[in-house]
């Protein structure tokens, strides 16, 4: 690419060059460059969306465009008239951009292009949507019953290398599709943003072709339209538009899961099926009037019979929210606070290296390996007896660079809690929908990291946590109002770091969680004893116990006393533990602690009897000798320790782990 000095028509004449260069090795018959020459006319295409564009120049875009799609759209492969076209077209863009820099009028696309040039040369004008004449709505309701499903097979044998990368990237792609796609409901008319949502359809539509993934090609194509079409103002982004854009995300989704299990073995060689049909359908109906409005309606109401109208009217089937929706309405969505945070991550894209996970593994493991030998070195008892002053500093650097290594191999694991954070929005979103409530999630800390082990086994707790919140705490808006409260409930996520540990808190401000109503609850399913008495702390951590529920009837979302249990399980598995705090009427905040990671950790040695044991340091609050006043036996606790006041339980380690010792009083010992 040209240098930062260089002009922007310079720039792009680089571009055109390399575009050039690729066409100059491809052949007919076969796909060699194909892909590079379908980037290259992607980055021209971006270049004239934010500049003036000739007339000439517009239609030789659009010839250019289709033949490439052409070949997507049939054999994925060159053909003679296709490359010579495409080379009259690179020859044609140079001699553009030439006359462009030298400031001379520009050529007449050349005869030879036929009467498409012609055809193409008046370019369509790029009007406002609020100035054209209004146009009968397009009527969108719930899908119909019935969808075509196009069968799909994958042929890993010959291109299982290439299929894995599209796989690989594809998720990238998915994700900025769901995060873009949050970002315009908030603001329809980001240009960057509807450019993004466009190149991820495109890109998979291109790398579907190339795989001959006919299925997810003629989906991703068909909805890289409808984002053209509102990048040229000619279709006003509504949330009916929204639902349909994010089900198509979701259809893709289902198709990558199910390759991505072939390549992990299962299944291999079964035929793919996911419906298609009716959302193509919904998509070509938009597209044949994208001029008029998109309105929603319930999927029990009829779906209109398609009249001529003269204006063009249409009836469409797509996937809703529970009840009708307006071009101008909008489902919750997150707050002012997290678009820049959504719209940077569906813009920006930092430098990376690709790194198999498992030979990040590997490295990880042999340093910890590492450390080991390197402490099992140092604190040799023959090393200890040494009086050698060299060989103690040069033991001193070793320990140095090793710890440097260690902290340095453990940044590698460490990602950013943002993907799974902005995850939550979608769910937020949906969950509004369909319970009739009104939400907003604020996320704080995205940018904070931890494990990359870590963060993908918090993800599932998280929505679990997140379903509750929404479900159980936060009340509908003629309740909240009722009590004083905007009818707009909010549910705050947030990460930020506290000691050696990594803090994430769910925080509502919903109902809270009802002493009574738990504890009448928990002795009602015998999970508490009648005559029991317990702390408000033991109260609240009822909820999570296996089966517990107060939810008063059952739903899809929650009310079966299953999860929190697991939420639990799975947090103490990380080795971390949640904490509750509630306020009756004000709402609740749940509060994870985590380690930072899960594969080094220092710890502190202690013998019992003859064998060592490793407590990690992040769970030693303090350690101390005690004397024989601080230690007393209470009826029915066993025997405690005095510490400042607060008993503590005293747990005889050569007892716990039948060791023989002479050591037996706590006195002689910590």
């Amino acid at each position: 690419m040209a240098n930062s000095n260089s002009s922007p028509t310079s720039v792009v004449a680089d571009v055109i060059n390399a575009f050039s260069l690729e066409l100059a090795f491809a052949e007919p018959g076969k796909d060699t460059g194909l892909l590079p020459i379908n980037n290259f006319l992607l980055q021209v295409e971006e270049f004239f969306q934010k500049n003036p564009t000739p007339p000439e120049i517009a239609s030789a875009l659009t010839l250019a465009r289709t033949a490439v799609d052409k070949v997507f759209d049939t054999t994925a492969k060159f053909d003679a008239p296709t490359l010579e076209f495409l080379s009259s077209w690179s020859s044609w863009m140079t001699t553009v951009f030439e006359r462009l820099e030298n400031k001379h009028a520009l050529p007449a696309t050349p005869e030879s292009w036929g009467k498409a040039a012609a055809a193409a040369a008046t370019p369509v004008p790029m009007t406002d949507v609020k100035s054209v004449a209004p146009a009968a709505p397009v009527t969108v309701a719930s899908a119909p019953a019935e969808d075509t499903i196009s069968p799909m097979t994958v042929n890993l044998d010959s291109d299982r290398e290439l299929i894995s990368e599209f796989i690989n990237e594809s998720q990238e792609h998915l994700t900025n599709i769901e995060n873009g796609v949050l970002v315009l409901e908030d603001d329809p008319t980001n240009a960057d943003t509807l450019n993004t949502i466009f190149r991820a359809f495109h890109t998979f539509k291109g790398g579907s072709g190339f795989l001959n993934l006919l299925p997810i090609q003629s989906l991703a194509h068909e909805l890289e339209s409808l984002l053209d079409a509102a990048r040229q103002h000619k279709l006003a982004i509504s949330s009916p538009i929204i639902d349909i854009i994010l089900e198509g995300g979701d259809t893709l989704k289902k198709f990558t899961t199910q390759i991505l299990a072939q390549l992990n073995g299962n299944n291999v060689g079964q035929p793919i099926l996911v419906p298609t049909g009716a959302l193509i359908a919904r998509v070509k109906t938009i597209l044949s009037n994208p001029s008029a409005p998109v309105i929603a309606i319930p999927s029990a109401a009829p779906v209109p019979e398609n009249k001529d109208t003269g204006a063009g009217s249409a009836a469409i089937a797509a996937a809703t929210t529970a009840k009708a929706q307006t071009p101008d309405s909008k489902p919750a969505a997150a707050t002012d606070s997290n678009k820049p945070a959504a719209a940077n991550a569906a813009n920006n894209a930092a430098g990376f290296v690709k790194v198999d996970t498992v030979k990040l593994d590997s490295l990880i493991d042999l340093v910890g390996e590492l450390v080991i030998s390197e402490s099992m070195v140092v604190q040799d008892p023959d090393l200890l007896k040494t009086s050698s002053r060299h060989l103690t500093r040069n033991l001193g650097q070793l320990r140095r660079i090793t710890s440097e290594l260690q902290r340095t191999a453990m940044s590698l694991r460490m990602v950013p809690i943002r993907a799974t954070f902005q995850k939550m929005n979608r769910l937020v979103r949906d969950l509004a929908a369909k319970q009739d409530k009104q939400l907003q999630l604020i996320l704080s800390g995205e940018d904070t990291e931890l494990d990359r082990n870590i963060v993908e086994e918090l993800s599932d707790p998280l929505v679990h946590m997140i379903r509750n919140a929404c479900d159980h705490g936060v009340e509908k808006p003629e309740a909240r109002i009722a009590k004083g409260k905007p009818g707009l409930g909010t549910v705050h996520l947030r990460a930020f770091h506290r000691g050696g540990n990594i803090v994430i808190q769910i925080q509502d401000d919903g109902n809270g969680l009802s002493k009574d109503k738990l504890l009448a609850k928990a002795r009602e399913k015998g999970i508490v004893k009648p005559n029991e008495i317990l702390s408000d702390k033991e109260i609240y951590n009822l909820i999570f116990a296996a089966g517990f529920s107060t939810a008063e009837k059952v739903t899809d979302i929650s009310g079966r006393g299953v999860g929190m249990d697991v939420v639990r399980r799975n947090i103490e598995k990380l080795r971390g533990k949640v904490d509750i705090d509630t306020v009756l009427g004000g709402g609740t905040t749940f509060t994870i602690y985590l380690p930072l990671t899960l594969a080094i950790i220092d710890g502190m040695i202690v013998s019992v009897g003859s064998e060592r044991y490793i407590i990690p340091t992040l769970t030693v609050r303090e350690s101390f000798r005690p004397r024989a006043e601080m230690i007393s036996t209470l009826h029915e606790r066993g025997e405690m320790v005095n510490v400042r006041g607060k008993l503590c339980p005293l747990l005889r380690l050569y007892q716990y782990f039948s060791q023989p010792t002479k050591i037996t009083t706590p006195t002689d010992g910590i």
